[in-house]
């Protein structure tokens, strides 16, 4: 994407820019794994739930997996019967059981509580899973890590054996933005350890997502486990990538708005903020900016627009003072961004814009009336 032509084109900002092409990439390489191993490929909705995105992804997937009523609902909208649909969350409702178990092919229950309590509800209308805790963990920061102690994300691996034969399929998820497959090759090591003599009675298992495909150097290890998976247990393999998909997709343009000195270090204020960003404060990360320069002579600390303290997306080189008007990308957040941005102090979402072959096209524009919709009484 040539950043320079997306500037000068674009006629509003902040926008949220959506790459067709990287979602097309990533997606080919996909559809080689899929080829190749002859696992099946769901989107991860919750990375991000856009319509358009759905619609794109659609004709090189098997379906979609999803967490809750709302994004199983927008799923089912967009397949229209044509691919499988996967839930787990820890989240089930009594009152949305039965339309979870109309929308969805796959259900993962969370726990053996839930499986004792809903599968025989909704068995007779889909494939009934356990999702487990396979007690492994890769991960340093447990804010992110599925294993860690006291984990509310599945069932231990070494409870599940006598529920095997009341249930289809298994769905593990213990990896985060991985960029080889050595490390859910060793969480399969650990479930064929465990379980490996009762897996033949399942029909599937779902590996979940976590792993960032088109930056793997070597699928090469995953397509052989895979396809050994396929012909020891007679299982389908499902793969269900998010970030992988949309991460390096989603680009957002801010425009400087104000430009000064707070104690001798030079601040940029934005017409965007973290909150369209939130990971950026909730985990106090600096995103990538197109513009910056490791060798720049002006060093800037870019800010939000909002009165909070720490609406920061940090400091910044740049090779040229930055002034009032000059346009900021912040790179590679197509993932977990957009889906969580919300209107703090009333700042208003930023409009959602697809780059084609350089071209614009503007599909979403938030207004006023919609700020207002969600903040008055019913």
């Amino acid at each position: 994407m040539d950043f320079q032509v997306i500037k000068t084109a674009l006629s509003s900002s902040p926008a949220f820019i959506i790459d067709e092409a990287a979602i097309v990439e990533c997606l080919q390489v996909l559809s080689q794994l899929r080829a190749q191993s002859g696992c099946k490929i769901l989107y991860s909705v919750k990375a991000l739930p856009l319509s358009y995105v759905l619609e794109t992804v659609k004709p090189y997937v098997d379906g979609f997996s999803v967490s809750s009523l709302f994004e199983a609902r927008l799923a089912n909208e967009i397949l229209a019967g044509t691919g499988s649909l996967h839930l787990t969350t820890p989240g089930i409702r009594t009152d949305e059981i039965d339309e979870l178990g109309s929308l969805c092919t796959h259900i993962s229950f969370n726990s053996l509580s839930q499986h004792q309590h809903y599968a025989d509800q909704i068995q007779a209308q889909a494939s009934i899973g356990l999702r487990i805790n396979p007690k492994l963990s890769f991960l340093d920061d447990d804010r992110f890590n599925p294993c860690r102690r006291h984990s509310k994300l599945g069932a231990d691996i070494t409870t599940v054996k006598p529920y095997l034969a009341k249930i289809q399929g298994l769905h593990v998820h213990n990896v985060f933005s991985a960029t080889d497959v050595s490390l859910l090759i060793k969480t399969l090591d650990k479930i064929e350890q465990e379980l490996g003599d009762r897996l033949v009675n399942l029909s599937w298992i779902n590996l979940g997502g976590g792993v960032l495909f088109n930056q793997c150097d070597d699928l090469g290890p995953l397509i052989d486990r895979i396809i050994r998976l396929k012909n020891s247990f007679g299982v389908e393999v499902y793969i269900e990538p998010g970030k992988a998909l949309v991460g390096h997709a989603g680009h957002l343009v801010s425009t400087v708005i104000d430009s000064f000195s707070s104690d001798d270090k030079a601040i940029a204020i934005l017409d965007t903020s973290v909150n369209h960003n939130p990971e950026v404060f909730e985990y106090q990360r600096q995103p990538e900016c197109h513009e910056h320069d490791i060798n720049g002579q002006h060093a800037v600390i870019l800010a939000g627009c909002t009165c909070l303290a720490g609406d920061l997306f940090g400091e910044y080189r740049f090779t040229n003072p930055l002034n009032i008007g000059d346009k900021i990308v912040f790179k590679n957040i197509g993932a977990y961004s957009l889906i969580k941005a919300n209107r703090f102090n009333g700042y208003n979402f930023p409009d959602i814009v697809i780059a084609k072959n350089n071209q614009l096209q503007k599909i979403k524009h938030y207004t006023y009336q919609d700020y207002r919709r969600q903040w008055l009484a019913d």
